[in-house]
């Protein structure tokens, strides 16, 4: 198992790459760079390529619906030649509050749009033929029909360092996490419980492994929370932190019977504290929506508390298939902290 991190994507960014060139020297492995409604993700990939030499950048993630495929397969061919082959993409299809809300496109097939999203970039990667694709959602070049019909098949002029970048899907849905175990690379799921994971998604996963092509090679996973050790009270403060992100992606990361984080907050079992937190914070009460999350959701989506018991929260994730342990790190010294974990890996 190996260390990531997401990059705070609603704080200064040169305070946050600083952070991240500091712990690449203590065994950060990938760093996840996120996009929402704030910066754009990479502009901020391609100066940390410029500020780091060994550390992998993740788009974490790169929704769907924002750019053409083959935008996304220029964007990741140049951050991996100038990364020197770092560059991880993640991809997903967000939700239909930023999608239709801020990009002002409507979020339709986000399954079909993934996927052929995925088969485009690889061949663009390629480079063996000038790019064709027919799809339910996109077909290259653009038929007469659809526009002038003087489109012709292209390749990417620049011959990509990798002619196969890693893939990540963001998935949470039955069907998308299936369809995310057979053609990605890797896996960012969202709110992970390591000891609830395989009944949520655990027939999911094995219908898509079962379809995987074998030369993709095992599924990567990519999941975790915050990382702190404590004791007693300390712990209680730590925990509290953690308390008002998932109450925003379970009460406020889309609107009543649209929202993933909250079907998946319902689906470990947390049924009545899911209906509870949307509707506080829908209602603009958000401190009491976030005193709403259950104490036992807030303790198994991270790892805080004293030493021993965040080794054995760390065992919980590597037994659960995380190949990736996704941590935010909150320390006095916060470099010390993750060369303390990655010797324990």
């Amino acid at each position: 198992m190996r260390i990531s991190m997401p990059m705070d994507y609603a704080g200064d960014p040169k305070r946050s790459v600083d952070q991240v060139v500091e712990l690449e020297k203590a065994g950060l492995d990938t760093v996840w760079v996120a996009e929402a409604y704030g910066f754009d993700s990479p502009t901020l990939m391609g100066y940390l390529a410029a500020r780091t030499e060994r550390v992998n950048i993740g788009a974490g993630i790169l929704p769907v619906y924002t750019r053409t495929p083959t935008l996304i397969a220029q964007t990741a061919a140049g951050l991996d030649h100038l990364s020197g082959g770092r560059a991880v993409i993640g991809l997903g299809a967000s939700g239909p509050q930023v999608i239709e809300g801020w990009h002002g496109v409507p979020y339709t097939r986000p399954l079909a749009r993934t996927r052929e999203v995925v088969e485009i970039c690889r061949k663009v990667w390629a480079r063996a033929e000038p790019l064709t694709h027919e799809g339910a959602v996109f077909t290259l070049p653009l038929p007469a029909g659809q526009g002038t019909g003087l489109g012709k098949p292209l390749k990417i002029i620049n011959h990509p360092v990798r002619p196969r970048i890693p893939i990540y899907v963001a998935s949470l849905g039955e069907k998308n996490v299936e369809m995310t175990a057979e053609i990605a690379d890797g896996w960012l799921p969202g709110l992970f419980i390591p000891e609830k994971a395989d009944l949520v998604w655990g027939a999911a996963l094995a219908a898509g492994r079962a379809r995987r092509d074998p030369a993709l090679g095992p599924l990567a996973i990519s999941a975790g929370g915050m990382l702190a050790i404590g004791e007693g009270e300390r712990t209680r403060r730590l925990l509290d932190l953690a308390r008002p992100k998932i109450a925003l992606y379970v009460g406020g990361m889309g609107a009543k019977g649209r929202n993933f984080y909250n079907a998946l907050a319902r689906r470990y079992g947390y049924e009545e504290a899911a209906e509870r937190i949307q509707d506080l914070y829908l209602a603009g009460r958000k401190e009491e929506a976030a005193a709403a999350v259950p104490q036992e959701m807030v303790e198994l989506t991270n790892l805080v508390g004293p030493e021993g018991y965040v080794r054995e929260r760390v065992e919980a994730f590597r037994a659960a298939g995380v190949t990736h342990l996704d941590v935010t790190p909150v320390a006095d010294d916060p470099v010390r902290l993750v060369e303390k974990v990655a010797g324990w890996l």
